[in-house]
Formats: structure tokens, sequence, C-alpha cells
């Protein structure tokens, strides 16, 4: 009976963690004429685990495919950053 409760307390925890939220804010940029902004993106498990250097490389193409240049990756964080960066990433909030 010890063993079915300690699976079941294993499962649940895999799957949180597999269903857990991650995001990323960065700066990015456009040149010519010289554009700036600061977003907030949701990127993968793997990319947070991997802290910004693997954000950046998730994050990179998706900014390129919308004509910008990723600068860098500010930090990873969970659900519970969103609401202190939403209004500082405006237009860019979740967009990429």
């Amino acid at each position: 009976m010890t063993r079915l409760i300690l699976a079941a307390v294993v499962l649940l925890a895999l799957g949180q963690q597999a269903s857990a939220e991650c995001f990323a804010d960065y700066k990015a940029k456009q040149d010519d004429p010289l554009r700036l902004h600061y977003g907030v993106a949701r990127v993968s498990d793997s990319a947070c685990a991997g802290g910004p250097g693997a954000a950046e490389g998730e994050l990179a193409p998706r900014l390129a495919a919308g004509g910008w240049t990723l600068l860098n990756v500010l930090s990873v964080f969970g659900p519970e950053g969103l609401g202190e960066r939403k209004s500082s990433a405006g237009e860019y909030f979740l967009r990429f």
C-alpha cells in the first residue's frame, strides 16, 4: 500500500512538472531605423532549465522571423513573474 501511495505522489509531481509554464524576458532591436523593444515570451521547459542562454537559442529564430534581432535574454521565470512584467512589455507581452 505504501508503494502505491508513493507511486501516486511521484506521478502527480511529474505531471505538474511537465505542465509547468516558463517564460523569458528579453531585449530586441531592428535596424534602419533603429528600434528597440523589451518583451516577454513563453519558452520551453528545457529552455527554462537551461537558463537565459538556452532561452536565447529558442527566441532568436522566432524574433528573426518577425524582423527583430535578439540582443539578450534577461531572465527566465515561471508564471509568478508575469504580472510584474506585463505593463513593461506592452505590445510585446507574449507576442513571440
